[in-house]
């Protein structure tokens, strides 16, 4: 089993930026890749960045581009969210993955999830 704990959600202002951490523990050398996903009140949980274990592989999701990064420390068991940028449509609760195969955008992918994180941009 792995074990996956968010942290880093907050209230920011539009414009902010904010950066998320996935703390992954258990069975961590079975996983290949790690993902953020997020889902917004009413909505479907949605893709946002996925990156391998050693940081050679990364996809991010249109909406995302050119203002979050994402990022691994493996000697950590750690990933980072970095969001810059912060648009009132980017809140929601942002989930940690973790899964065996190549980083992707489906969430069928991913094994494992952790409880989420909130985050919330005000305008």
């Amino acid at each position: 089993q792995v074990q996956l704990v968010e942290s880093g959600g907050a209230l920011v202002q539009a414009g902010d930026s904010l950066r998320l951490s996935c703390a992954a523990s258990g069975r961590t050398f079975s996983t290949y890749t790690m993902a953020w996903f997020r889902q917004a009140p009413g909505k479907e949980r949605d893709f946002v960045a996925a990156i391998s274990w050693s940081g050679t592989s990364t996809v991010l999701a249109d909406s995302v581009k050119g203002r979050f990064t994402m990022s691994s420390d493996g000697a950590k068991g750690t990933v980072y969210l970095q969001m810059n940028s912060l648009k009132p449509e980017d809140t929601a609760v942002y989930y940690c993955a973790a899964g065996v195969r190549r980083p992707g955008s489906n969430p069928h992918m991913y094994d494992y999830w952790g409880q989420g994180t909130q985050v919330t941009v005000s305008s």
